[in-house]
């Protein structure tokens, strides 16, 4: 079957990328979905700055590779032993496939499935096979998914079913923004209602990691980023306070707001300096959840004595420490009742041709969530 797919042979090309152009669109030809595998038309996809960190080559992968991890869809076809699902099932898909016998997935850890984590590293579906071609090329799929095309071949473990009266827009953003950061204050950290939190970094999975503090009944919010109109936004949405981590004093100021510190404080930044302030503005016996993605030869260093006599927590979150069969339905629930308002981290909806300029907008700060919208 034909397909468009932006296709990526070359990471860490110049900004910016409206004249670069790193992704390319082209037509491809997909195979025949096999054995527990699916057919699904694309609906709607998020750009993602784990996108872009393929882009830039501050999360390499293997070329030359379609790109895009969060994604919504309609099953068309399904292979052979795919019986979890019915052609017409809307999906959102999920970054991580979980072969669901693996010893994460049977501690009901499925973010750390190890068959799912070996073949994203290799830039296959979770069967190990690729089913894209471009050119007479074999194509690298990207994390199971590579959501900025018409159509994909997925496993049907990278796949959970969502209601139809879901709009699929706004339901692309549960598999990856809304899993990520809700699941990393929900999930990885534990709030509690009540509790102060921070959360550091006002990205897409940062604000969304906010609303699940609004949800979860977090007393004060503090809202951290370099950016005036990302602070700002982040009051509009619920946040309580806001701060410039760079600003003089400005750990003493959290400290001042939240009667020593923070419960919680939640990094999603991406960024060590951000990982040390969350640290720093966590008080004695918090705990502090890193979901960021640094550069992979980036190191912390701070004081290990104050896991002991300070009772501190440090710990990492992985797709928000999610069961996705579990949590996208409830995050589902909560964003239409209200409880989730994700679609006010939209802000841009573009076509699949202007993915290049949708990408240059991330790396230059001036978007939340863009969403690619297929016909």
């Amino acid at each position: 079957m034909k397909t468009r797919i932006a296709l990526l042979r070359e990471m860490g090309l110049p900004r910016p990328y409206t004249q670069s152009r790193p992704l390319k669109i082209v037509e491809a030809e997909l195979d025949e979905p096999g054995p527990g595998e699916m057919l699904v038309k694309l609906a709607a996809a998020g750009l993602c700055h784990s996108d872009l960190s393929t882009i830039n080559a501050d999360r390499p992968r293997t070329m030359p590779m379609a790109i895009g991890h969060e994604a919504s869809g309609i099953v068309e076809k399904l292979g052979p032993g795919a019986a979890r699902f019915a052609p017409g099932d809307h999906v959102v898909m999920v970054f991580v496939p979980s072969c669901g016998h693996c010893v994460p997935c049977a501690e009901g850890r499925p973010a750390l499935c190890e068959p799912g984590a070996a073949a994203n590293g290799a830039g296959t579906l979770l069967s190990g096979d690729r089913r894209i071609e471009s050119g007479g090329e074999t194509v690298n799929h990207h994390l199971g998914v590579s959501a900025f095309s018409d159509r994909v071949v997925v496993s049907q473990n990278s796949c959970v079913k969502i209601d139809k009266d879901i709009p699929l827009d706004r339901a692309a953003l549960l598999g990856c923004a809304v899993l990520t950061g809700v699941g990393a204050v929900l999930n990885s950290g534990e709030l509690r209602p009540g509790q102060d939190v921070a959360i550091i970094g006002l990205g897409g999975v940062g604000l969304a990691g906010l609303l699940g503090a609004v949800a979860g009944g977090a007393r004060r919010i503090v809202a951290v980023d370099l950016a005036k109109d990302k602070r700002d936004f982040a009051l509009e949405l619920g946040a309580t306070h806001a701060i410039d981590p760079t600003e003089d004093g400005a750990v003493e100021t959290v400290k001042e707001w939240t009667d020593g510190g923070v419960d919680l404080a939640v990094e999603l930044a991406g960024a060590v300096p951000a990982l040390k302030f969350a640290y720093t503005i966590t008080r004695r016996g918090g705990t502090t959840v890193t979901a960021g993605l640094p550069h992979p030869d980036a190191e912390l260093s701070f004081a290990p004595v104050s896991l002991t006599a300070e009772e501190r927590v440090l710990k990492g979150s992985y797709v928000g420490s999610c069961v996705p069969v579990r949590d996208i339905p409830r995050y589902a629930a909560m964003m239409m009742d209200g409880r989730l308002p994700i679609e006010k981290l939209m802000t841009h909806t573009i076509a699949l041709e202007d993915i290049n300029e949708g990408f240059e907008r991330l790396a230059a700060g001036e978007a939340i969530r863009q969403v690619v919208v297929f016909d």
